[in-house]
């Protein structure tokens, strides 16, 4: 809790920096006295819980076949520029691309949370199917 090595608190408890009470081969310490040792300002309050929201994240991989190095380029950049709009605060969204020359194949893989994942997986269909059409 306070990040120091465990024989540094034993130092500090023998040289009397901060009080605590032997039992057997362990000590106690007092929540009041670590508090006051620590610099808390108040020596009752307990440290505030961790709050943590669940996310479902996602990793998938999606091959393009059949693609020129010009429209690879194309859609990554579109792919990046969706991954780089941060509108929600989101952590740990990535994406990594990689052309395929000798296979004409553009390799995708995406780590984000399962809904951004589906839009993107949608954006990804709507360019295959625009090229397709053309």
């Amino acid at each position: 809790m306070l990040g120091l090595h465990a024989r540094t608190v034993r130092r500090y408890i023998r040289e009397g920096r901060l009080k605590a009470t032997r039992i057997g081969k362990q000590y106690r310490i007092n929540i009041q006295d670590f508090n006051a040792f620590a610099g808390s300002h108040d020596p009752l309050r307990a440290p505030a819980p961790i709050h943590r929201g669940r996310r479902v994240f996602v990793s998938t991989t999606v091959d393009i076949e059949a693609i020129s190095p010009e429209e690879s380029e194309n859609v990554t950049n579109q792919l990046s520029a969706v991954f780089s709009t941060n509108r929600h605060g989101s952590t740990g969204r990535h994406l990594d691309s990689i052309y395929y020359e000798e296979h004409g194949r553009l390799r995708i893989v995406i780590n984000a949370e399962l809904d951004f994942t589906n839009a993107v997986l949608g954006l990804i269909n709507m360019l295959a199917d625009s090229r397709r059409k053309n």
